[in-house]
């Protein structure tokens, strides 16, 4: 389970809102309802499809999101205590919100000694996060761990499967930024492959 307590009252499906970065809540749009009901559209009315389900919402949304968790449950005609237990069974699932990229800063021996306490507190302040957790536009989480098995590079943070090795509070910055631009890249060309279909239209028309 991820931390996260869930109770069920006469009322159904009942769990504290997830904070963002500034306190507030995630709530879900219009237009990630209706993605979440294509989502489920994809899918025969069938209990057996449960896990397959469930696994296609977490990685459209990165996470279990309440809303969708309910219409699943109508969807299968099952209780939703059931769809919650399969949910919080498997490390997979979430129903906290997580950001599209993972960041696990070790605070192992190796890494705390060599500063790793210093490198998150950069990161958070980078990501306008007072502890770690989901930023509000849900582009990074950050998560302290144990130990991630790379001792002799310390301080470590991993940012999804790539390892940053030595890691000191200048480069903190650096590191986010490569996956800022990824992504502000690939709205770009969301953005232009939009703006050639439109031209294409008008010159058709």
């Amino acid at each position: 389970m991820d931390g996260r307590v869930l109770t069920f009252t006469r009322a159904g499906f009942a769990a504290p809102a997830c904070s963002g970065a500034e306190g507030g809540t995630f709530a879900m749009t219009e237009t990630e309802l209706q993605q979440a009901d294509s989502i489920l559209g994809q899918f025969d009315d069938q209990r057996a499809n449960l896990i397959a389900i469930l696994q296609d919402i977490q990685a459209h949304f990165y996470y279990l999101p309440e809303d969708v968790l309910r219409r699943l449950a109508r969807k299968l005609r099952i209780p939703l205590t059931d769809v919650y237990q399969v949910a919080t069974f498997y490390r997979c699932f979430s129903l906290v919100p997580r950001g599209r990229h993972q960041v696990q800063v070790c605070l192992g021996t190796a890494c705390h000694v060599r500063g790793a306490p210093r490198v998150l507190d950069r990161i958070l302040t980078d990501l306008k996060l007072g502890a770690p957790g989901t930023t509000r536009d849900r582009q990074f989480t950050v998560l302290t761990v144990r130990c991630v098995g790379c001792c002799g590079l310390a301080p470590v943070v991993r940012v999804d499967n790539k390892t940053h090795p030595h890691l000191t509070q200048a480069k903190v910055r650096g590191v986010l930024n490569k996956y800022r631009l990824k992504r502000q890249s690939q709205e770009e060309v969301a953005s232009a492959e939009e703006a050639g279909d439109r031209d294409a239209t008008a010159q058709v028309s």
